[in-house]
């Protein structure tokens, strides 16, 4: 049981040292994250469309 707890208070302890990001830094890292994430799938989206129209032309 003396593990548990020294584990506990061990991992509170480091938990102090991180440097936790403030608000704006996580809002700016959430909308490049969203942009790129939408962007991407809009170009794998045209890419699979074209493949497609591309087989149906030589089938």
């Amino acid at each position: 049981m003396k593990k548990l707890f020294r584990y506990f208070k061990e991992c509170r302890l480091e938990m102090k040292k991180v440097a936790w990001p403030n608000k704006a830094t996580i809002l700016s890292s959430t909308k490049i994250v969203l942009i790129s994430t939408i962007i991407f799938a809009v170009l794998l989206g045209l890419v699979d469309f074209l493949l497609m129209r591309l087989v149906y032309l030589i089938f």
